[in-house]
């Protein structure tokens, strides 16, 4: 069981502090997030900078962007990189992957897709060109979207088979949790528009099941949850997390998005994962 923490906000300096901090107290990832202009968070800072400054400013913890959504994100520049901030953290890269918020103006305001449907194919096609092209080896791709000549992109990713991919799967949605199963973990939500914090450990034990019950490949697999714990009531943190790591969670994601003063946030990440002893 692995602990991360998301750090919602503070300038970028503050950031790559709060990174340090939260290795220092025990933390087992540590994740900022990827967006380009969502008005009422005020400063934001492109995920990829930023995530190679937390690369050599720490030596231990994974480190990764909650989350990506690569219809926005040319695939071949993605895989660029995302290979460097593997190299720069000797191994340490998780790549988190859905749809994306549209409250970004990264989307509508920019003319990108906006549609579900074809964000869903984009990808898709993405997350096949982005492991094509990890591969170091001469990868061609002809899609409905991308286009492809043959290219080898050097050098593969220190990490091997290839860095791992999580990958928002939508509870029952069928087509949804087909494409997770090609991949290494799973951000789990409701595929009813809204529902997503109505999920229950029940829900998160079904999905694993159907996981279990349908994944091919014998490469380790996560299962990825979000939520708050209180620093300073250990018996409560428990009480939260339990029935998630009994549902099948291999990682709690200790995320503050609504918190706005950075001292609580700081505090809590002084505190430490809610660890279940």
């Amino acid at each position: 069981m692995q602990y991360g923490f998301i750090i919602p906000r503070g300038n970028v300096h503050e950031i790559l502090e709060l990174t340090q901090e939260a290795e220092e107290a025990g933390w087992d990832g540590v994740f900022y997030w990827d967006g380009i202009n969502i008005e009422v968070v005020g400063e934001m800072y492109d995920p990829w900078a930023v995530l190679a400054a937390m690369a050599v400013r720490t030596n231990r913890v994974r480190i990764g962007a909650m989350l990506t959504p690569p219809s926005r994100r040319r695939p071949w520049k993605l895989a660029r990189e995302t290979v460097t901030v593997d190299h720069l953290s000797h191994g340490r890269l998780v790549v988190p992957v859905g749809l994306g918020a549209l409250d970004d103006g990264g989307f509508g305001k920019v003319g990108e897709v906006t549609e579900r449907k074809e964000r869903a194919q984009l990808m898709d096609e993405s997350l096949d060109i982005l492991t094509g092209l990890w591969s170091g080896q001469p990868f061609s791709y002809h899609g409905q979207h991308y286009q492809l000549e043959e290219m080898t992109f050097l050098p593969p990713p220190a990490q091997q088979p290839r860095i791992p991919i999580w990958v928002v799967g939508a509870w029952p949605a069928q087509k949804s949790m087909q494409r997770v199963l090609k991949y290494d973990g799973l951000l789990p939500t409701a595929a009813a528009p809204g529902e997503h914090g109505n999920l229950k450990p029940d829900d998160i034990r079904a999905m694993r099941a159907y996981i279990e019950q349908n994944r091919t490949s014998t490469t380790p697999f996560d299962i990825i949850w979000e939520g708050e714990t209180p620093g300073d009531n250990r018996a409560q943190a428990a009480e939260i997390v339990k029935p998630y790591i009994d549902s099948g969670i291999t990682w709690w994601m200790e995320s503050r998005w609504l918190t706005p003063d950075l001292d609580v946030i700081r505090t809590r990440i002084r505190q430490g994962p809610p660890r279940i002893v």
